[in-house]
């Protein structure tokens, strides 16, 4: 594929969030997380200048940061990260690939919200790996085991002589009679900036659909901020589902933003109602606007990973396009171990909340880290697509007090690579390794497989191959310089199934529109 590039509590001053700009223009570009730990080779093939990048022939280790371009009509204080750009690196230098399992979603949604409103998206709101795991993939259920492993391969449709390699892995299964308890705190943003069409008013309707799902041995606790943070219900039974959502339907815009006390009100709720092997948890719903409370992101992050140790985890949903910081609302969830997810209407509140239960919601590992060994005999170079702010140092694969992602169950994730091989009839590239704590079991278990591929891409992988270069065109990716969203549209059209697959190819025609093209 033509290689990507990776776009970029609970209460700071968005001003003052360090890396972080309106619709991802920054004075100052973070360094890639992507690069800490590599060789200092891979950074010194780094292009110098625009016009070195376009001189660069397509299999270089370049690394490219595109120019912010303007943001669009009405998106003026949308908030991103750029976390740099994976490069190609030689397997004579460094043959092995390390990072995070991620399941967030929210840079798909969201860039989805501004095609919805005729514009394309700032290029770092793009996230490659939120594009390719939006799409869930038919993984077989492991059987007797906490994950499954698959990997498959073939030909890359956009890199003539490279391979592309997919990871799969896939959660056990919990049928929802067999859910714990869950123990959950709303911790909802009713401040001024949420008096906005699908703010407010569409935060209730997704608490509704979530409710909805729980069980009688489920509590419901409520906070809410706007100039301060309150309690507005207790933790009460979901057996009460009158009570919880009579006190979702009264919530009303007021004030400004204190989102530190919100937080701190809904960690210390959910700390009183704490059960000891149920899921504990809270939920924040909010445009990630702050403007009174604490001014420092870093302390914030630290006290939500200190209540993640506590096994009181964190997952947030984002709402409303304007104003919204998507950098702090992905940045709370990492940090709280939870998933972070961007709600754009209706039927995305329905997907994610009806799912949540089983999947988003119990944890079946913790720490979940992927490493791939590649073959220097048999692979030259190769390149991760996506993932840049979950990497991890090669020697902190097995070091068990490294963070890493949290997987529920049912969950997939999927990666990809793209690789070129020394030997095109090479049946064995290497092999993946996953490492994670078992939540059950309380044990640290790894479990590994042969990387290997096939003569063709199977209609799934081609689809997915699809997505991602429509992310990393969007991300204006040095590695899809020469890519047309044409080319995305004919493969993901002749390979679309299912009513989310179909939306992507429509997404993609709206692209095409919105360009002129």
């Amino acid at each position: 594929m033509k290689t990507l590039q990776k776009a970029g509590t609970a209460t700071v001053l968005i001003a003052l969030l360090v890396g972080c700009s309106p619709s991802g223009q920054s004075a100052q570009q973070p360094a890639s997380s992507a690069q800490a730990g590599k060789s200092e080779r891979e950074l010194s093939s780094q292009p110098k200048s625009t016009a070195s990048q376009a001189a660069a022939p397509r299999d270089s280790m370049a690394l490219k940061r595109p120019m912010p371009s303007p943001p669009p009509p009405g998106t003026d204080a949308m908030y991103f990260k750029n976390y740099g750009t994976n490069p190609f690196i030689s397997t004579d230098e460094d043959n092995l690939s390390t990072f995070a399992a991620d399941i967030d979603t929210g840079s798909y949604t969201i860039t989805r919200s501004y095609i919805q409103e005729g514009s394309l998206p700032p290029a770092d709101a793009v996230r490659a790996e939120e594009f390719i795991n939006y799409f869930p993939a038919n993984y077989p259920a492991p059987a007797g085991k906490t994950f499954g492993i698959q990997v498959d391969g073939g030909p890359s449709p956009f890199g003539s002589g490279y391979q592309l390699v997919r990871i799969g892995i896939k959660g056990k299964e919990i049928a929802p009679e067999n859910r714990k308890p869950a123990h959950l705190v709303f911790v909802i943003d009713v401040s001024g900036s949420m008096d906005r069409e699908n703010r407010l008013e569409l935060v209730k309707k997704s608490l509704r659909v979530l409710v909805d799902q729980l069980q009688p041995t489920d509590t419901v606790g409520i906070v809410v901020y706007g100039s301060t943070g309150r309690v507005i219900l207790d933790p009460t039974s979901a057996e009460n589902r009158r009570t919880i959502l009579s006190a979702i339907d009264e919530l009303q815009p007021e004030g400004s933003t204190n989102a530190e006390e919100g937080l701190q009100l809904g960690f210390e709720m959910a700390e009183r109602a704490f059960e000891r092997g149920a899921i504990n948890r809270v939920i924040l719903c909010s445009d990630g606007v702050a403007n009174v409370g604490e001014t420092s992101a870093s302390g914030i992050l630290r006290s939500i990973e200190d209540y993640a140790r506590k096994e009181i985890h964190l997952s947030t949903f984002g709402f409303g396009m304007g104003n919204y910081n998507d950098t702090l609302m992905e940045q709370l969830a990492d940090k709280g171990e939870g998933q972070y997810a961007y709600i754009d209407s209706f039927s995305e509140a329905r997907r994610v909340f009806m799912e949540a239960l089983t999947g988003t919601l119990q944890t079946i590992a913790r720490d979940v880290k992927i490493q791939v060994e590649f073959d220097p005999k048999a692979v030259d170079r190769y390149r991760l697509i996506g993932y840049e702010n979950r990497d991890v140092r090669d020697e902190d694969f097995r070091n068990d007090q490294t963070d890493a992602g949290e997987i529920g169950a049912g969950h997939t994730v999927t990666a990809l690579y793209e690789v070129k091989v020394k030997n095109e009839s090479a049946g064995k590239l290497g092999d993946v390794r996953i490492r994670y704590h078992n939540a059950a079991t309380q044990r640290v278990e790894e479990t590994s497989q042969p990387l290997q591929i096939q003569a063709k891409l199977s209609g799934e992988l081609q689809f997915l191959a699809a997505v991602a270069e429509y992310a990393e065109i969007l991300h204006e990716s040095y590695w899809a310089k020469d890519g047309t969203l044409r080319d995305v549209l004919e493969l993901a059209e002749s390979n679309a199934s299912g009513e989310q697959q179909l939306e992507f190819v429509r997404m993609v025609k709206d692209s095409l529109a919105i360009r002129g093209h």
